[in-house]
């Protein structure tokens, strides 16, 4: 079975990145009801189960549980690559109090009742304090959870779609479409998904938003139901390193040819990242990585290029074949 989302004529020409701090709050927090599921993620749940323990969270997990629709006003579509956090809680705040009502009922009544806590049915006694106590849990999951160690992963998640954003621009959308993930092939007309229920939607003009996220892997994630934006979440490039890079023998190898450092930097270059990106990344200096880059792109090993006022760096052919682990 599958879902398709059908393209008409303006749709291809509507298709968007963007990055949501509040999709990755939601799927952070649901990540951390199975951690056994996510063996990448263990040293930051370790650093953020503590804390996260303390909130009583009952009321965002009674509309927020595995394998059930959650309501789409939680995580407000982002307007690009650079949303704020601060401007999607206002979105989440402002929500009608009737689409609260019609969303968080829709959310309660796609599980059994044995399922749900007690009370879960009294959050639509009153919409509009629903909407601020989900709004005010969201923003205390967000700064537990994600704001700490945002700059990290928005450098990760901006990486994926400089990535993508170059492969459009070198082999255009069919190649962007049909490498997202196994489960979705681009068939020319449509994005057809691999998932247990079968449908069809038509985006009729109002083209497809793709999120990369560090959290939802190995899956993917799709809206389709107005008033949401057509989206599509999928696991972004480089997740299995984020939090401590992987030990491989050729890296090993690498750090005895050109110095322990230089090969770790080189090694993070296999996606476009900035000097300021890898000082974070690797918890160094900017001018002492700027000091190993300048050594790398001398020996012919990364180039460099500005984007807008950033100047970004990425591992030539050559240097793509020192550390590729055959």
């Amino acid at each position: 079975m599958s879902l398709t989302l059908l393209f008409g004529r303006d749709d291809p020409a509507r298709v968007r990145f963007g990055v949501s701090p509040l999709w990755e709050t939601m799927s952070a927090l649901q990540m951390l009801l199975t951690p056994w599921t996510r063996d990448y993620q263990l040293p930051w749940l370790e650093a953020t189960r503590a804390e996260v323990r303390q909130l009583d969270l009952r009321p965002l997990l009674a509309v927020s549980p595995r394998r059930v629709w959650i309501p789409d006003f939680l995580s407000p579509a982002p307007t690009g690559p650079g949303t704020d956090v601060a401007d999607q809680l206002a979105q989440v705040r402002a929500t009608p109090a009737d689409q609260v009502a019609c969303e968080v009922r829709r959310s309660l009544s796609g599980r059994s009742d044995t399922a749900l806590p007690e009370d879960a049915w009294r959050l639509l006694d009153d919409p509009a304090a629903t909407r601020s106590r989900l709004a005010d849990l969201l923003e205390a999951c967000w700064n537990i959870l994600l704001a700490p160690r945002w700059q990290q992963l928005r450098d990760l998640l901006q990486a994926d779609i400089a990535y993508r954003t170059q492969t459009l621009a070198d082999y255009g959308l069919e190649r962007v479409l049909g490498d997202l993930h196994p489960r979705a092939q681009w068939t020319g007309r449509a994005l057809v998904i691999d998932r247990p229920e079968q449908a069809r939607y038509r985006l009729a003009g109002t083209g497809l938003l793709l999120m990369p996220s560090v959290f939802v892997w190995p899956s993917l994630a799709i809206a389709t139901d107005p008033p949401a934006h057509p989206s599509l979440a999928y696991p972004a490039r480089g997740i299995a390193e984020l939090w401590q890079p992987t030990q491989t023998r050729q890296s090993t190898a690498l750090a005895r040819l050109i110095g322990r450092t230089r090969a770790a930097l080189l090694l993070s270059l296999a996606e476009p990242a900035s000097t300021q990106t890898l000082a974070r990344r690797h918890g160094l200096a900017p001018s002492t990585v700027s000091e190993h880059l300048t050594a790398l792109r001398d020996a012919r090993l990364v180039t460099s290029r500005r984007h807008r006022h950033t100047v970004m760096y990425q591992q030539t052919s050559v240097g793509a074949q020192l550390t590729r682990d055959d």
